[in-house]
């Protein structure tokens, strides 16, 4: 398994500290043996540590540290990840604006690399962009379409994230029974993978919880969490139709 294997994979398994160890080992054989993408990498990996630990300004630095790398390389495709991390960053930050202009960039950046998968999580991203600044419509339109390329595919490491969307979007449209619901769903979808949300993900989880709570009182939404923990995401959307 790969160095970019092994780190994205504690990554998602919420290992931070084991994220950390591996990258700045990383960045000093990468540097030694002159590897551009070992340590574009490793920065890479460093910047999402930092952004869930809640330091945007840290991702942020680490993140362009990455892009400089990246760039003078002049392979496009090493720009992709480190890219994607300053819109997360804006993202976060509520510089929605800005963020839907990064995504964009970033979607067409992976279009170039013939990469449909991260073209598809870019579009989620995009959406989320789209539903904080108020359109709505326009979220609802792209989180389907990409729900229907993720269970089209068979991308199961990206259902977790098609719930998220799901619950997100529910909250939105002030149904905080339908929310509670997507969030016991995309809990038990993580749990399935042994996975925790990426940061801005899991920010916004977070966001529809406790919204939910605060509509529904907390009984009500132990029973409908509970309900959306028993469904699979695709019976779960089913039941929404």
């Amino acid at each position: 398994m790969s160095f970019s294997e092994r780190v994205r994979a504690a990554f998602r398994r919420g290992e931070t500290g084991a994220v950390v160890r591996m990258s700045l080992a990383e960045i000093d054989r990468a540097q030694a043996a002159g590897d551009t993408a070992g340590v574009v990498e490793a920065r890479y990996a460093l910047a999402r540590v930092a952004i869930r630990g809640g330091d945007l300004r840290g991702g942020e630095a680490r993140a362009q540290e990455a892009l400089e790398v990246a760039v003078r390389s002049g392979d496009r495709a090493l720009e992709e990840r480190p890219r994607h991390v300053l819109a997360a960053v804006a993202r976060m930050s509520g510089d929605l604006a800005r963020a839907r202009e990064l995504y964009r960039a970033s979607i067409a950046l992976n279009e170039a690399l013939d990469q449909p998968k991260t073209v598809n999580s870019e579009y989620h991203n995009l959406a989320f962009c789209e539903l904080g600044l108020g359109n709505v419509e326009q979220a609802r339109a792209l989180f389907a379409a990409g729900r229907e390329r993720v269970f089209a595919h068979g991308w199961d490491d990206f259902v977790p994230y098609v719930c998220v969307a799901g619950a997100a979007l529910a909250s939105a449209e002030g149904d905080h029974g339908r929310a509670a619901r997507m969030v016991g769903t995309a809990d038990s979808a993580f749990a399935e993978l042994g996975q925790v949300p990426d940061p801005d993900d899991a920010a916004d989880l977070d966001a529809v919880r406790v919204a939910a709570i605060e509509a529904l009182g907390a009984a009500d939404f132990a029973a409908r969490y509970a309900h959306g923990r028993e469904l699979d995401a695709r019976t779960a959307f089913a039941a929404e139709a």
